[in-house]
Parts: structure tokens; sequence; C-alpha cells
């Protein structure tokens, strides 16, 4: 703002004041108090896309819950679990996404994973509304693609006692529901491990009653451009799938890692939630050499949101490196 410049008398000092007195009330309000914004924590819908060559790639946050990590990994000690941790600017008890990816490949809408339902607390259970913001339907899903089946990956397959993609066929390993499906191994579960056959009995049931989960075998094609790849480990049956479109590829890592800021520089880590530690181990060895050599992108279902990204070898670990954000053009 220009200010004319006048003579230093008492009247232009005078005529100064009440200028700037006016403009400041006209600027800032005369006189008026007003009170703190109030706070408003909440955050927006979680999704995030890209493209694929032609396939449209949507990243659903179903949401995030706080895990005590330093109990929960193995082959390794509390200690050195909270020295990694610090290193990324960490700390346990670690918040840690939960996250479904929906593949749209121009004649087929295919969600990999369904979140926790209501089988976990209040702070998971998103992923439907998540999609709903992301701009589809669950009714438009044509085939849900099943890594394991742990309560956080089929919960979201349930809305009520009904299922919640009426249309979409459902996929998973036949060993992986072999196992989950069994009342046999449920009897024989522990009472503590009770919880996770009723709960896959309780997901899957709709579908297959309506004659809508169809297992599959081994390494397979489902679509043209997805392909399903066995790594075994983390459950009998762990799937990982793999996404590819004009060149470009994406693999899906399901559970084969769990916390970052200690299993990439160490994937000798396991968790207490793997099935066979060892084979968890090996698999998660391979996949991350490959994909580093490969360079082709990856995600995984408990990697930070929006969890896609690439793997630098570096020593005998790896440095994880997050895609950098960009719109859909």
């Amino acid at each position: 703002m220009f200010i004319p410049s006048l003579p230093r008398t008492a009247a232009a000092i005078a005529l100064s004041a009440s200028f700037i007195a006016t403009a400041g009330a006209g600027l800032f309000g005369a006189g008026t108090a007003h009170a703190a914004a109030p706070m408003v924590k909440t955050s927006a819908p979680a999704y995030y896309r890209m493209m694929l060559g032609d396939f449209e790639i949507t990243v659903l946050s179903d949401g995030t819950n706080a895990l005590p990590v330093e109990k929960l990994l193995t082959n390794t000690t509390a200690a050195e679990t909270t020295k990694q941790l610090a290193k990324s600017y960490l700390k346990s008890p670690l918040e840690t996404s939960f996250n479904g990816f929906l593949i749209n490949t121009g004649s087929k809408l295919i969600l990999v994973d369904t979140g926790a339902g209501s089988f976990f607390g209040p702070t998971l259970g998103n992923l439907a509304a998540n999609l709903k913001a992301a701009g589809y339907q669950p009714e438009q899903v044509d085939e849900v693609y099943i890594t394991h089946m742990h309560s956080d990956h089929i919960g979201g397959l349930l809305a009520g006692d009904k299922a919640a993609f009426p249309n979409a066929i459902v996929r998973a390993q036949k060993n992986e529901s072999d196992y989950w499906l069994s009342q046999a191994n449920m009897d024989k579960a522990a009472d503590g491990g009770k919880g996770g056959f009723k709960n896959a009995m309780a997901a899957l049931n709709p579908y297959v009653s309506a004659g809508k989960f169809k297992p599959f075998e081994g390494n397979t094609e489902l679509v043209p451009g997805i392909k399903a790849i066995a790594g075994h480990g983390h459950t009998a049956g762990h799937s990982e799938y793999v996404v590819e479109s004009k060149g470009e590829k994406l693999v899906l890592w399901g559970d084969l890692i769990h916390v970052a800021a200690v299993q990439f520089e160490h994937p000798e880590v396991t968790i207490s939630f793997d099935s066979d530690s060892k084979t968890a181990a090996a698999e998660r060895k391979q996949a991350f050499a490959d994909a580093a050599k490969a360079g082709y992108l990856v995600a995984g279902a408990h990697l930070a949101f929006p969890a896609l990204g690439h793997l630098r070898a570096e020593g005998k670990g790896y440095i994880w490196v997050p895609v950098n954000y960009a719109p859909v053009r």
C-alpha cells in the first residue's frame, strides 16, 4: 500500500494516524476478538490412484492399527526392533496401515483383499467407504482375489451377514481355503486360534452358498494381465498377485512384509503371525531380490499407505523408495 508523503505538521500526523486506524479497521476488524478455530481431527477419504499401462490401480485404505511390533517380530530381539524403528523416527506401538488394491483392467473390476470389515476395532473397516469415495460401488466389483484368509484381509467380504460384493466371484489358493474352511482344523486349533477359522467361514459362506467362491491351484493367470503366484510361509496358501499391462509390472505382496522399518534392512526378521517363519523369510528374501534386480513396482498390505514403491539393494538389505506423487492423467 502506497501512502503519500506529507509535511510533518500536527495536522498531517493526525491525518496519517486516522488513515492507518481506518485501514486497520477495514483489514482486521474494529476491535473484534476471534476465538481459535476448533481442531477438526479427521482426514479425507484415503485412496490413491495411478495408471499401470492401460490398467487403473486404486489403493484403498482400510485404516490403521497400532501394533506392539517389538513383541510380534521374531528372529530378532525387542531391543533391536526398537533400535531399528528409531532409525526411521518411529516407535512401538507402530501405527500400521491395512490396504486393499482395486484394479480396473478396462473389462474387469478386481479387488485384491477386502480389509478387516467388522472383525477388528473401530480404526479399521473403512475399505468399503473409501471404495465408494474413489468413485466405485461394491456392486461393480467383478472379482475379489484374496492373498490369504487372515481376518484383516477377508472381513470386508461381509456387509452385516450378507455378501458385500454381491456380483463378485471370490478367488483364493485352494490349499488356503482347504485349511481355513475346515471344521476339523478348527476343532484341532487352540482356543485362542479358533476365531480365525470362524471368521473365515463367516466371510466366505455367502459366496460359497451362492456358488461364487472359486479357488485356484498353483501359479495361474486369473484374467488377462493378472497372475497369482504362490508366496507360502505366512500361511499355507498365501498368494501374491502380479499385474502387468503394456510392459509395466506391479507385484502385490500381501503379507510378505509387515514392518518396513525393520524388514527391508533385515529380511530375515519374521513375525509371530507366520505359520512357517523359515519359509516366509525365504520367500521374502527372494521377492526382495527379484524386485530390486528387475525394478518393477511393488505394494504391500501393511506398508504405509499408499504402499507403492520400488526396492534398491544396499548391503545385505534394501532401501524402500516410495512412488512419487502424481495425478492421474
